[in-house]
């Protein structure tokens, strides 16, 4: 298999409904109506569009409108049909959609980036704020019923990732740097709560379940952390089943599961109904600790012993230093996040039953390089959007089955 990448399985497989073609540009960011009835499209020119589904399940514009200037996000309430769509110039913009889609009317403006690019737009119905981000390397959120500014926190980096929780009134901000912050919002102030690193690259998207309280930070290092911040544990669960960057996340509570994509096309379903493990703390250690020869930098040992030093590797099961003679082998280790082969040590290699090596995800091929995506729960169903100026919707109801024994609480539910 190419790259060590698990194929994709023919019997769980997402079923593609419809693309949307001919567009004048890239689209930046969308939505998917209620009951998936249209959806509306950004693309960074500033083009904004409202589509329905007409007969034959074909998209026709209802709206097309044209922004003064570039875009950069946009945020949607599905409740109240208000539209909030943030510029590079550090503006948003907000609309009022009519019932039935056909009509936009403009309502307020808001200005507090200090002229620069919009990266983030949250709004939060339950309190009415508006909240969103800049390359000022600020927050800032508003009332919306009013348009004023309630407050600002200013950041140590852009911030590319923003999450709420409407309980807690926590906001989880991601950043460039690689860092989570969680804050704590106010009326008119804010509190810093904590923050926590573990990407090497920055942070490209950030996905919030509310039910079961994790956080999945998703990076440009190719990888997504789970963070279990209802736990209070400090648990930090690593899953490693991308070849470039992580362009989106999202989470489907009822069924547990992870959907995440990256730039290259590939769609990626996490069943996270399976006991996943941390990944271990690497040891340091001036010598192989299997085999003891001393590593090269630990001239001592290699003066005495008369050897030439070895290079330091680290089994990614146990965390131990070893050398490459006692770490050969690779393997998945599908249960602590590593669905490709990686370096173990040759104990571990031994250790690990042939059950344990089995893939706990799917993997999927978009078929064209994806720039965002956005999943509606309630009906099951996915967008994507690519740079091939391209948007394919989804049906992932095939993919993200109940667990057997979730069966029964399912239908009790319905």
């Amino acid at each position: 298999m190419a790259d060590g990448v698990p194929p994709p399985s023919p019997a769980l497989k997402p079923c593609l409904l419809n693309e949307i073609r001919d567009l004048h540009d890239v689209v930046i960011t969308a939505v998917i109506l209620p009951k998936g009835d249209g959806l509306i499209s950004l693309s960074e020119d500033g083009t904004l569009q409202v589509l329905l589904k007409r007969k034959g399940d074909q998209y026709w514009p209802s709206i097309h409108h044209t922004m003064q200037t570039s875009c950069s996000c946009m945020a949607f309430s599905p409740e109240t049909r208000r539209l909030f769509v943030g510029t590079v110039a550090g503006n948003i913009c907000e609309f009022s959609l009519s019932e039935d889609y056909n009509k936009m009317t403009p309502a307020l403006t808001y200005s507090d980036h200090q002229g620069t690019r919009m990266t983030v737009v949250l709004f939060v119905l339950e309190v009415e704020w508006l909240l969103s981000t800049g390359q000022d390397k600020s927050l800032t959120w508003h009332c919306s019923e009013s348009g004023q500014l309630l407050g600002t926190y200013n950041t140590t980096a852009c911030v590319s990732g923003l999450q709420f929780d409407v309980e807690t009134r926590h906001a989880f901000v991601g950043d460039q740097s690689g860092q989570v912050t969680i804050l704590k919002l106010e009326q008119d102030r804010c509190s810093l709560v904590t923050t926590f690193k573990g990407h090497t690259g920055n942070i490209t998207a950030l996905c919030w379940d509310p039910i079961h309280r994790m956080l999945f930070s998703g990076s440009s290092d190719q990888s997504i952390i789970m963070w279990d911040i209802g736990g209070r544990t400090g648990t930090a669960i690593e899953l490693q089943g991308h070849k470039d960057k992580v362009q989106g996340l999202c989470y489907a509570s009822p069924t547990h599961h992870l959907i995440s994509c990256s730039s290259d096309g590939r769609m990626v379903i996490w069943d996270m109904n399976v006991t996943r493990e941390e990944t271990p703390e690497w040891l340091d250690s001036d010598s192989c600790q299997k085999c003891e020869k001393p590593f090269f930098w630990n001239f001592k040992q290699m003066w005495d012993r008369r050897r030439i030093g070895l290079r330091q590797h680290h089994c990614r099961k146990c965390g131990e230093a070893v050398c490459a003679k006692c770490s050969s082998n690779s393997s998945p280790i599908p249960l602590m996040g590593f669905e490709f082969p990686v370096r173990v040590c040759n104990t571990c290699h031994e250790s690990i039953p042939e059950k344990d090596r089995v893939s706990t995800s799917t993997f999927h091929n978009s078929e064209h390089n994806i720039v965002y995506m956005h999943y509606e729960s309630t009906i099951g169903i996915l967008l994507t959007s690519g740079t091939d100026k391209v948007i394919k919707i989804w049906d992932m109801n095939p993919v993200l089955k109940f667990p057997e024994d979730k069966q029964f609480e399912r239908h009790s539910d319905n």
